[in-house]
Parts: C-alpha cells; structure tokens; sequence
C-alpha cells in the first residue's frame, strides 16, 4: 500500500525541515497491514542496501498504527453484543422450522410474527442506547463512539422497515396510515407539549402567533384533544361569534374521528369514515357562509386558519401539501397525512405510487442519509435503502439485510456468483468488527452465516485469535495462569476457540488448533495436555513426537525426573484406549502405553515395590510395547532386580524372555545393526558409544546367567520369596 505523499505522523518522525536528511540517510516510509484487525502501521526501513546507510538516522525508529475506523467504545461495544442475541435468534428461526415441520406443527403464517418481534428487539435495543446515550453517558463523563442521534436514527429507520416490510401475518393487507402516522408522531414530534402548555396559560390564546399554528399541526397530526381543548375556550371569550358558532361543530369532528383500531371489520370502518366525511363536508358549507368582513378577528383572519383545518378533515391534498410546507414539514408528514385524512384505506403497496408524487413537489434531502434511507424504503426499494444505510452504519445495513433476506425481499440478489446481497453486507459488517480482535466470537458467527466464502474467512479469525497459553512473566498472574494451565483447566480462550469450532462444524480449524495448543504444552513440558490436545486433532505423527520428548526426558533428566513427568500421561493414555472405533495409529499407541509402563516401573522400583516392578518388566516384552531402540535401556535397568539377593523375582520362564532378548541384540549387533539397538542406550552413557553400550548388554547377559543358573540349583519354575542368605 503506498503512503501518502505528506502522511502526518504524531509524534513528528524528525524535525520540520528535515525531510532531506531523512531521505539522504536511505530510509523511507513502508507500510503493512494487520491481518488480524484490518489496522495499518507505518515505519520508517531501508531503502538502500544497508552497507550504504549514512549513519544510524534517526536512533529510535517508532512504528505508527492507524485503523480507518475508530475501535468501538464502550456503548457501542454494548450495542453490538446485544444486538448479536437477536442476530442469532433470527438464524435460528429456520432451524425451529425444520424442526417443527418435520413434527408436523409448523404453521406458515408463524413466521411474518417472529420476525416481527425480533424486529422490534432490535428497535428496543437503539432506543435503549439513544437513551443511555442521552442521559447516562453524559452524567458518568463516558466518552461515546456516536453522538445520541446517531442511535436516534437507527432506531427510526428500523421502526419504519418494521411497519412496512414487517407487520405480521396478514396484517399487510390493512390500511396503513394510522401506523405511519404512529411512527411519524413517536419519531418526530410535533407540535411540542412545551407550546401548548405556554397557549394554556393565556387568557386570549388566538392572539398568540403561535396558537393557528399550533392547532393546525396538532390536526395534521391527528392529536384531536389538543385544538379540541382550545377551541372549546373560544365560544365563551372570542369576539367572533361565527368563530364561536362554528368551534362547537368542529370539535366533535376532531374527537370523533373513526380509527381503524376502533374497527372490528375495515367495511365498518370505511362506513364510518363516509359519515364522518359528510359531517366535514356540512361544516364546509357553514364555513363559507360567514360572510367576508366577519371574518377577521381583529388580529388575524381566523377564518382562512380555520378553513385550513377543514380543508385538512377534508383531505384536500393541495391544502395539505401547502399547509405543511408553511409548517416546515417535510415529505415524511405529508405521507402519514395523506393516509390518514387523503385516502384512509390506504395500502403499503400503495405507498410507493403515492410518495413518489409527494416527493415530486417535496423532495427528500440528498445529503440526508436518514432522509435517503426512509425514503427509500417507502418507495418500496429496499435494495436502495441498503446502500444508503451502508454509507450510515455498516451494522444498520448488515442487519436490514438479513431481515430482508428472512423475508424474502433479496431473493436472486448478488453481488457476484459467490456472493448474495445479504452475505456481502453481513461480511462488511463481520469486517468492521475486525477494529475490536476481542469480539472474534461475534465475527465468527456472522460470518459463518454467510455461505463458502463466510467461512473460510471465518476459519482465517479462528486461527488468528490469540490462544493466550504462555503463562505471564514477572507478574503475580503468571504463578496463577501456570498453575490453571498445568492443572488442566483450560476454561479460557482455547476452550472457546473449540467450541466455537464444533457449533460452526469448521473441524478442520479446529484440529489446526488444537494441534498448536499441543505444540506449546509441549514447548511447557506439560505433556498430558500435550498428548491430549494430538489426540483431539487426530495428529499421531505428533503424538509420536510427544513420547518421543517424553522418552527424552528419562536420556536428559534420569528415571525420578522422568517418573514424576510422566504421570500426568496416564489419564491421557486411559482416555484413547476408550476411543471405540478411532483412528489412532498402532506405532504411536504402543509407543505411548512404553512410556507409561515405563514410567510406572521406575516408580515401583524406586517406591521398594520389587516384585511388581519385575511383573512391569516382563508384561512390556510380552505385549511387544518396547521400541526396539529402547530394548537395550530397560534390560540395563532390569539388572538391579536381578541382582537382588533377598528374593526370586523373575521366574526361569521370564528369565529366558529376558535372554532372548539379550541374544537377538547381540546378533544383530554383529550383523551390523547396533545403532537401531544401542543408540539410546549409548546415549545415557555420558561420552558413550556402541562399544560401551554393547559392554553393558554383556554385563546383563552375565547376570541373566547366574540368575538362570540359581533357578535351576533351587529347582522352581515360579517366583519364589527364597532368602538366599
């Protein structure tokens, strides 16, 4: 990636005007990404061969780090994990279907209902952080990665898909207005409570200029008891009685204007609203009958004002449209107006037919992403909304598109033929989720929702993420974390990083992982964990090099040392021999039990227990577990029993095992073969070397003699507890 031309680094690289000495010194500027958070460093490095620097320029050469975002902050942090229960709630609404259909009580209309209650989970939760935001934030001093609107919006666009895209089973075919209007009054509110609680204070309310004003965006906005409140004052105190006369006909209108909600059926909602129609149209005429001088009041003319108001029980588009222009409304109240008061069965199909003319003479804001997103929506492109959302909130895009895609909205759409619509801003939000390594879970499970190319990049965070099992140095924790490690109790990252394998089914990363954890319990000497961690990911050439270290041990450290370390392998060893129909490799399970068994030798000999410590003996050359390498070792380690004066403890039969074994190493020895037979042995001889080795076979072999000699003088067959004193 190249660098910018003049990048501003702070603190400065050098001083100012010193740019042509840092570039005659054969240093530049490089740059690297990280490929685990997606941030950028930049250095200074050689642009020379180093032979031709001047000069060690400059002596301390600092690395800069810049990300294109900033990393999410405490409530945004917040806002994402919670947010990511309702993510996966709705991932798991096709699983509930499979499962019920296959019970045969899945109904097809569930579906509409359950994603509209997560719908507004997810409208709960922005509210919740706007609130946080607006209040909270600001008393505690916390610094917020977004300002309230920010959360303000995304909770306003998400109602506005839900009621459009989301209402529940059936509830698309019903007359839409009254939500729109429910929605504009929850997310925009006007007219404030402030004013009328100033115009309720007032004698003389009409001549405050904010009074018509006021009643008529109250009207506009179907809150009927507020201008209804004022105009019940006006018959006992206004100068005109036309005024008076006609406030007593109109406040009835503005109560009892029908609701659908009121409604049972539409049809008797659609009979009612004729008849409330008719009403309007009855004080329509008792309007224009007041004649032209009676109908100003001596400070304004209240009878254009209130001509207005009817004009909008009438539904008079034009004076809708004008009158909310002078409000400073903009095109999102005109439309709830208009399926209110214009055409009360209005549908959500028809929506788009309707704001595109209302857009025609009131257009949204282009600079307005919320103003872009809304109004795409009500346009009926979604995939428009998408974009815009985007370049607002990749989390408002991402999560829009998996809503759409669960209902349908996306079908066929891609962005290239590995990629639908849905995945690539599920991916781009997976990605800025890349400013925080810490949240790798969340990434992981979105983008394992996002098909082939989801998890393989899925599989790139899994073996990226830091798997912590080095213990701290020069800290308090490191006594802590060593001891949690070498106890077993891998309750932290490495058992995540698992689970998280196994409940995305990405097998392959999870052995790639496990075979790296083994790697360093090997590197720590803690060899169960080791062999335990080969075993999880099937990896028994590994496995070998773990008993082989294991073996290294008794060589390095003598038999004590080698005992102590080897017993925490046993529960390993149990656990694979439990392993019903596994892969495990015959070499490194035979390999495994000689090293336990050997281990378990050396720790009843050194514990007084003789006669079980010569059964160990004779038990590994029977099963055929001793490497051939490591015959020459035990034999050698076998001489103090057989030397034990107090007690028989090999039997003529064991005896003559032990000799076949001396012999076959002696033969081979002379064949030629003596390294594959002697060369560990050797090597527990400090300086030693095949001829020594093979001196103290001989040694064994002698001993293996008198020992068989002194069976056949006592006549026995078995072992005997024969003191030869």
């Amino acid at each position: 990636m190249p660098v910018a031309e003049n990048p501003n680094l702070v603190p400065p690289l050098f001083e100012h005007g010193k740019v042509d000495d840092f570039q005659s010194s054969g240093r530049t500027l490089a740059t690297t990404f990280s490929p685990r958070d997606g941030s950028v460093a930049i250095f200074p490095t050689n642009n020379v061969d180093p032979q031709t620097l001047k000069g060690a320029y400059p002596e301390e050469q600092p690395i800069y780090f810049a990300t294109e975002q900033r990393v999410p902050l405490a409530e945004r942090r917040t806002f994402i994990v919670d947010t990511f229960v309702i993510f996966y709630a709705i991932q798991k609404i096709g699983v509930v279907e499979f499962e019920e259909q296959n019970a045969n009580v899945f109904k097809e209309d569930e579906r509409p209902d359950r994603i509209r209650k997560l719908c507004y989970d997810y409208i709960n939760f922005a509210r919740e952080t706007w609130v946080y935001v607006t209040s909270e934030a600001v008393k505690k001093g916390e610094p917020t990665q977004f300002p309230a609107d920010h959360y303000r919006i995304l909770n306003s666009c998400l109602s506005l898909f839900t009621l459009l895209y989301a209402p529940g089973a059936g509830a698309e075919h019903f007359p839409v207005g009254e939500d729109l209007m429910e929605w504009l009054n929850t997310h925009y509110v006007e007219p404030s409570s402030e004013e009328g609680m100033q115009l309720s204070t007032q004698d003389k309310p009409w001549q405050d200029d904010t009074f018509w004003p006021y009643l008529t965006r109250a009207t506009l906005r179907g809150l009927s008891k507020a201008p209804a409140f004022f105009l019940e004052k006006l018959p006992s105190n206004h100068p005109s009685p036309h005024l008076q006369r006609l406030s007593k006909h109109l406040t009835p209108l503005l109560t009892e204007h029908p609701r659908l909600q009121q409604f049972t059926a539409e049809r008797d909602f659609a009979i009612a609203s004729r008849r409330w129609k008719d009403k309007v149209k009855t004080l329509r005429v008792e309007l224009d009958r007041v004649p032209e001088d009676a109908r100003d009041d001596g400070f304004e003319n209240w009878w254009d004002r209130l001509s207005d108001i009817v004009g909008i029980l009438e539904g008079r588009a034009e004076v809708i449209k004008r009158v909310c222009e002078e409000l400073g409304a903009d095109w999102k109240e005109v439309t709830a107006v208009w399926g209110v008061f214009v055409d009360g069965r209005l549908r959500r199909s028809d929506l788009p037919d309707v704001v595109t003319d209302i857009l025609d003479e009131m257009p949204s804001d282009p600079t307005d992403l919320e103003d872009a997103i809304q109004s795409s929506l009500l346009l009926g492109k979604p995939i428009q909304a998408l974009s815009y959302a985007a370049q607002f909130d990749i989390w408002l895009a991402a999560h829009l598109a998996d809503l759409m895609n669960n209902l349908g909205l996306l079908e066929n759409e891609t962005v290239d033929s590995d990629m639908s619509l849905r995945d690539y801003y599920v991916v781009g939000y997976a990605e800025y989720m890349r400013l925080d390594p810490s949240l790798w879970r969340l990434i992981v499970a979105y983008l394992c929702t996002c098909g082939p190319v989801g998890h393989e990049m899925a599989d790139q965070v899994l073996m990226r993420v830091p798997l912590k099992l080095q213990a701290p140095k020069d800290s308090d924790a490191a006594n802590e974390e060593s001891a949690r490690i070498r106890a077993g109790i891998l309750d932290g990252v490495l058992k995540d990083v698992n689970t998280a394998c196994f409940e995305h089914q990405r097998e392959a990363v999870r052995r790639m992982v496990c075979r790296i954890a083994s790697q360093t319990f090997l590197r720590e000497k803690n060899y169960g964990l080791a062999i335990s961690y080969c075993a999880s990911a099937e990896d028994w050439p590994g496995l070998g090099r773990v008993v082989d270290c294991v073996l290294d041990e008794y060589i390095t450290q003598g038999p004590t040392i080698f005992a102590r370390m080897v017993q925490s392998i046993a529960p390993s060893l149990q656990a694979l021999k439990s392993q019903s129909g596994s892969n495990i490799s015959g070499v490194f399970i035979y390999r495994l039990m000689f090293a336990v068994h050997f281990a378990e030798f050396h720790q009843r000999r050194m514990n007084g227990e003789l006669e079980d410590a010569a059964s160990d003996i004779i038990e590994m050359f029977q099963k055929e577990i001793v490497p051939t390498s490591w015959w020459a070792v035990v034999l050698c380690d076998a001489l103090e029993l057989l030397q034990h004066n107090e007690a028989m403890l090999f039997t003529s039969e064991d005896t003559c095992l032990l000799m076949h074994q001396v012999e076959e190493i002696a033969t081979r020895t002379a064949q030629g073969s003596g390294q594959d037979y002697l060369a560990v042995l050797a090597r527990t001889i400090k300086n030693g070397d095949e001829k020594q080795a093979m001196q103290r076979i001989q040694i064994v072999r002698l001993a293996l003699t008198r020992y068989y000699a002194r069976c056949g003088v006592i006549g026995v067959g078995g072992k005997l507890a024969i003191s030869t004193k």
